[in-house]
């Protein structure tokens, strides 16, 4: 199979990478390395079987490019992480609409199968039990650049199906919660590495609101065969599927494992909205995933406790080159070469 991974520098998108090479995939990742790493690279770069195109999802060339030479794309590029969407609302919305129609059309015209990678985000604040893929997507105000990376998912997801159902383009869709482990940063606002982080250092770790606040969290090593398993099932060509964790915890309780696990002396500090995000920030109290279609489907359940990925990630911060990228920064600006070739 020679499958192309947009985005697949980032965190998810390296996983997935690999996982494709031991499968035995050629593999072409394009990405433009505004929020992925080469370092994530690192364990592929020698393969034979990959190659990297440093573009962007953009550019309609690039893109045509990249999927005609490819059977299936997993579609993960996108504007990511509530900092970096709050303080650049425009570009993400840019990137996550326009960049996944590019996507999208040339995979129609190709013939190549997609994958697009979704987030519980698209439920915004909407706080049942346990949210299964119908919904209601409940959002804030679209002045309000907290709900606008949940309303461009939200716009991505009505094009793949209106593709769909147009054109035949066989398509499916995941939509990920909270998904955590080895090579996520915290310079984007991802909560585990940012308190894993804080606490190897010694610092505070920073909790905002009360945090009281709820989430499910699910590891990369849970999720990415899974949606592998998604893409390759043509039963799934159409529908949504929720990925995600278990097990319910609060932030507080999350900051307290941190402690715990990494055998840090910080203290927890709660922080206000406000001064993380600015004003008018909002949140939601809970977000709990529903997996029943994929257990159907695939039979996924995920098998990882949350005190195995604080373990994770925090090895994979001791270990890590540039110690400075374990909290928020600025990303780095976007370049094009190729790297690498089948």
């Amino acid at each position: 199979m020679r499958s192309l991974v947009t985005g697949g520098a980032g965190f998810i998108g390296s996983h997935l990478v690999e996982h494709l090479l031991s499968q035995g995939d050629q593999v072409i990742v394009l990405d433009d390395l505004s929020t992925g790493n080469l370092e994530n690279l690192s364990f592929v770069r020698d393969n034979p079987r990959f190659k990297l195109v440093i573009g962007t999802i953009l550019d309609p060339a690039v893109v045509l490019e990249c999927v005609s030479q490819c059977d299936r794309v997993y579609h993960l590029a996108a504007a990511v992480g509530v900092k970096l969407i709050v303080e650049d609302p425009l570009a993400s919305l840019r990137t996550n609409i326009h960049g996944t129609e590019n996507v999208l059309m040339v995979c129609a015209e190709t013939g190549a199968t997609l994958l697009l990678a979704s987030t519980s985000e698209i439920y915004g604040k909407n706080e049942s039990d346990s949210l299964s893929e119908d919904a209601d997507r409940i959002l804030g105000s679209p002045l309000k650049s907290r709900w606008s990376y949940a309303a461009a998912k939200g716009i991505d997801e009505a094009f793949a199906h209106a593709y769909w159902t147009r054109y035949g383009l066989p398509v499916s869709i995941v939509r990920l919660f909270n998904t955590v482990g080895p090579r996520q940063k915290g310079r984007y606002g991802m909560v585990v590495p940012n308190l894993v982080g804080q606490a190897l250092r010694g610092d505070p770790l920073t909790v905002f609101g009360d945090g009281r606040q709820t989430r499910c969290f699910s590891s990369v090593t849970d999720i990415v065969p899974a949606i592998v398993q998604i893409a390759e099932s043509t039963a799934a060509y159409g529908k949504a599927y929720n990925l995600g964790g278990a097990d319910e915890i609060s932030i507080l309780e999350l900051a307290e494992l941190v402690i715990h696990e990494t055998g840090s002396t910080s203290n927890i500090q709660l922080v206000p909205y406000e001064n993380a995000y600015g004003d008018g920030y909002e949140d939601m109290r809970r977000r709990v995933p529903d997996n029943t279609l994929a257990h159907e489907l695939i039979g996924f359940v995920p098998r990882t406790r949350i005190d195995e990925m604080v373990r994770m990630v925090a090895q994979s911060l001791t270990t890590a080159v540039d110690r400075d990228d374990w909290t928020m920064t600025q990303a780095r600006p976007a370049h094009r070469s190729i790297i690498g070739a089948h």
